[in-house]
């Protein structure tokens, strides 16, 4: 199929590559004939001092719109890289989108914070609501080259958020096993991460009604209940227990993904290697 090329008004492009003009030279006067207006001798066109012969012609290249139907526009995953899975090839997290959506995180608030600046620098913003601000306060700081693109809210303190297709927000609740109602309602454009330590008593139910959960290492017996809430196989669910500090399992209704998420050196001189608890 042929390549659509760009041509500039009088600028005709031959299939070798080369530029010829087509409509004279720019400082031809506009009583002047063109070169090709000239009369023809009997061994081709005569020679005009300043122009010389006339050059090859080719048909440049052209798409007929019959073609049109045929072109197609690449578009791979969008998102968060976080990390790689099993083949070694990048695995991306679609954090934002244009519904509301609930993730569940069980793991360390390391893996939250990671998770955050990751979202940062695809231009998205972020609001924690959290029980321990000066945690978070030293990421948010960093985040952003200066720029206010992290909030750190206590409790029940945090205000609408104002997401927009242009200005997305990921809210990340880091309030322990046990948090409180959001208070935030569901909007487009905003994603809701809630880092739990461990399973709690209302776990379950927030496994159950989020879109997507994230999974660090857990315990024999949070893993039985985990992969009896998510519907994982079993074989899976027993890795669960065995997972390094860097290593998770991601969970949706339409299938699961071990990830190994490797810090950049930023974020390890920002957080610190990886860990499960903190």
């Amino acid at each position: 199929m042929a390549t659509p090329t760009y041509q500039p008004r009088g600028v005709s492009v031959s299939s070798e590559g080369w530029r010829t003009p087509t409509g004279g030279a720019s400082h031809r006067m506009a009583h002047q004939p063109r070169p090709d207006e000239e009369e023809s001798g009997p061994t081709g066109p005569k020679p005009r001092p300043g122009f010389g012969l006339r050059g090859p012609r080719r048909s440049p290249h052209v798409l007929t719109a019959e073609s049109l139907s045929a072109l197609t526009l690449p578009v791979g995953d969008d998102g968060v890289i976080i990390g790689i899975d099993p083949q070694n090839q990048p695995a991306v997290l679609s954090l934002l989108r244009p519904a509301p959506m609930e993730i569940a995180l069980v793991g360390s608030m390391w893996m939250a914070q990671v998770l955050a600046l990751r979202t940062v620098a695809t231009g998205a913003r972020v609001a924690v609501e959290t029980a321990r601000p000066p945690a978070w306060g030293q990421m948010a700081q960093a985040a952003g080259g200066g720029q206010q693109c992290v909030s750190v809210h206590e409790v029940r303190q945090i205000a609408p958020q104002g997401p927009s297709v242009s200005s997305p927000v990921l809210v990340v609740r880091d309030m322990g096993a046990r948090p409180p109602r959001n208070q935030l309602a569901p909007s487009p454009w905003q994603s809701v991460l809630t880092v739990l330590p461990f399973l709690g008593p209302r776990s379950p139910q927030m496994l159950s009604r989020a879109d997507l959960v994230g999974l660090q290492r857990l315990s024999p017996e949070e893993a039985e209940v985990v992969t009896r809430i998510m519907r994982l196989p079993e074989q899976v669910g027993a890795v669960l227990p065995t997972l390094s500090d860097n290593a998770m399992l991601w969970c949706s209704r339409d299938g699961h993904q071990f990830v190994m998420t490797q810090p950049t050196e930023a974020e390890t001189n920002l957080l610190g290697g990886p860990r499960r608890m903190d």
